[in-house]
């Protein structure tokens, strides 16, 4: 993953059960219709991967369909619970995604561990937590390529990211598009802004009228966005606004080329 490349990437929370070949079809359908277009995926078989070794034939057909596209990078849901799980319980899920890779079917793997409900207050024990969790992400042989450490507080944590673990791309913004618009939210996000390359924004309930200009927007504030209009259940379906949101990312990306050349 390239951190000088200026296009941001659109991110995909697959909380979708693929019970045929047809259910993540919308998907399938913007990857290959936007192929300069990258696609962070985060799979979730069951809250986390299940309990277990295999997250069912379905996943096992559908997941190595995922990363045979040169354009998808797919790392794996695992609940923190705000450090309250203990390090065994979240070392145990990601042993459990990396040793997908090891069952050798081919193309079964994740690249990373996204890692939901991370703190974002600074406290001692924490940073000894996420530092751990880091740890064992990076050295997790089964897991892919650069084997991401991804963090999502839902909002910005508060102090220098070695304090958090060090993650190699944080989640700042994971509200609602009216939440995501209030004063006090737009404060804390420009008073402990990250480098546009590690962030990261999720919103939900965005006016249809409105996709177009707030994926413009939200593409200036962070490398990697989720965008829909869905209120409800928006990591469990794809919305009316899906493929208009994926050929906004894709126009914003042409912009900024097309300004970087300018």
């Amino acid at each position: 993953m390239e951190e000088t490349s200026a296009k941001t990437w659109l991110v995909m929370p697959l909380y979708i059960y693929p019970l045929t070949e047809s259910t993540w079809g919308a998907l399938y359908d913007v990857i290959i219709g936007y192929p300069d277009l990258n696609f962070l995926v985060i799979v979730n078989p069951n809250s986390g991967p299940g309990d277990a070794d295999l997250p069912g034939h379905d996943y096992v057909r559908e997941v190595p369909k995922l990363n045979s596209y040169p354009n998808v990078c797919t790392v794996g849901y695992v609940r923190v619970g705000w450090c309250r799980r203990t390090l065994e319980e979240t070392f145990e899920d990601i042993r459990t995604y990396a040793d997908w890779k090891r069952d050798d079917i081919p193309g079964f793997y994740v690249e990373g561990i996204y890692l939901d409900e991370t703190p974002n207050h600074v406290a001692p024990e924490r940073a000894q937590h996420l530092h751990a969790l880091r740890q064992y992400i990076k050295n997790a042989e089964g897991l892919v390529g650069d084997r991401l450490v991804v963090h999502n507080p839902g909002t910005p944590p508060e102090g220098h990211l070695k304090h958090f673990g060090s993650p190699d791309m944080v989640c700042l913004c994971e509200e609602p598009y009216k939440m995501y618009g209030d004063d006090g939210v737009q404060r804390r996000l420009r008073d402990y802004a990250l480098p546009w390359h590690q962030t990261i924004y999720q919103i939900s309930g965005i006016p249809a009228e409105l996709m177009d200009d707030v994926v413009q927007e939200l593409c200036q504030r962070a490398k990697y966005v989720f965008a829909t209009d869905l209120v409800d259940d928006f990591y469990e379906s794809f919305s009316p606004s899906w493929a208009g949101f994926a050929a906004a990312v894709n126009r914003s990306n042409q912009l900024q080329a097309r300004a970087a050349c300018s």
